[in-house]
């Protein structure tokens, strides 16, 4: 299943770690940030929760850029 978030973040470097951070969660096959657009599109493993795990990628995305936002 794709996903797409709505993402707040300051810079393309920002961006980047975020993308890192949320491709390193389990249950999340692919991730793509496009700081352009602010948004996140994540691909989830089949058979998990993508709310429990996108609460994951938000406590892995804070640890990188602790003002970063996602939108779930």
């Amino acid at each position: 299943m794709k996903k797409t978030y709505k993402i707040e973040v300051d810079c393309a470097n920002c961006a980047n770690k975020m993308e890192e951070a949320t491709k390193n969660t389990a249950g999340v096959k692919d991730a793509v940030v496009n700081f352009m657009t602010l948004k996140m599109n994540v691909e989830f493993e089949d058979g998990v929760n993508e709310k429990e795990v996108m609460k994951e990628v938000l406590k892995n995305c804070k640890k990188v850029e602790d003002d970063c936002e996602i939108y779930l």
